[in-house]
């Protein structure tokens, strides 16, 4: 699905490592914000969070190796696997005692930047291609104060190796565990498009595979859950549904 134009203008540039995001916008195309209040879309990201922070936090022997790394993927693209990973960074950023770092790892088609606004930047593929760039080198704060963003940075040939390299590991390490109270979301590529989908989830602590309503067929499901078989933590978010009678039909960006 091809984003409305007005929502691909870019704002002018920042400051170095600083992502001004146009809140203002985002919540008039439904989307959740700090300012958007109670709305269906909020609500239904306040449910889906709370399992995934539940298990994130977990300990003992209900403990999850990575819980607080969550990949979103979906089948096929199109699904609204980029829209619900914003807002699910997005709606995290609001608890009291949690922040989130959006990272988008659809490094052949990204899409985060666009969606809010932002133009490109460096990001993952640097750090993974060059080894004097740091992470603190491409994460870029933003004007809401517990939500950080990792861009992809530039298309690789070689994206799958990358993320299966051991500085993937390294890095992934390194996120999950230098700030406790931080969940990483991840914007994950198409099960069924990529092997970087398969070979991304395959290190994450939780998967949120998003399952666009009357569109994906059963077999493109099965399909994708079949390439992560080997995931314990699964969740289906079923999306771009109809909502109960009288209430309003929601389009998701993608």
């Amino acid at each position: 699905m091809q984003l409305p134009p007005n929502l691909l203008e870019v704002a002018p540039p920042a400051e170095l490592g600083y992502a001004d995001i146009n809140l203002v916008r985002l919540c008039q195309r439904g989307m959740v914000t700090h300012e958007s209040g109670r709305t269906s879309v909020a609500e239904d990201f306040r449910i889906i969070k709370r399992h995934l922070l539940n298990d994130a936090r977990a300990t003992g022997a209900n403990a999850i190796a990575h819980g607080n790394l969550i990949v979103v993927t979906s089948a096929l693209p199109g699904e609204g696997k980029t829209y619900c990973a914003v807002n699910l960074a997005m709606s995290i950023s609001m608890e009291k005692d949690a922040r989130a770092l959006l990272v988008d790892a659809d490094v052949a088609r990204p899409s985060v930047l666009k969606v809010l606004g932002l133009q490109s930047e460096r990001g993952l593929m640097n750090v993974l291609l060059d080894g004097s760039v740091e992470l603190s080198d491409v994460i870029l704060r933003t004007n809401v104060p517990s939500l950080t963003l990792l861009p992809a940075g530039p298309a690789c040939r070689h994206a799958t190796e990358l993320l299966a390299s051991r500085n993937m590991s390294r890095l992934l390490e390194e996120l999950a565990s230098r700030y406790p109270d931080r969940i990483i979301v991840f914007d994950s590529p198409p099960l069924l498009l990529t092997t970087e989908a398969s070979v991304l989830v395959s290190q994450m602590g939780q998967v949120v595979m998003v399952v666009e309503a009357e569109t994906t067929t059963q077999s493109a499901v099965q399909a994708a859950l079949q390439r992560i078989e080997h995931c314990r933590h699964i969740n289906l978010v079923y999306n771009k549904s109809r909502a109960f009678p009288g209430a309003q039909y929601y389009g998701y960006y993608e």
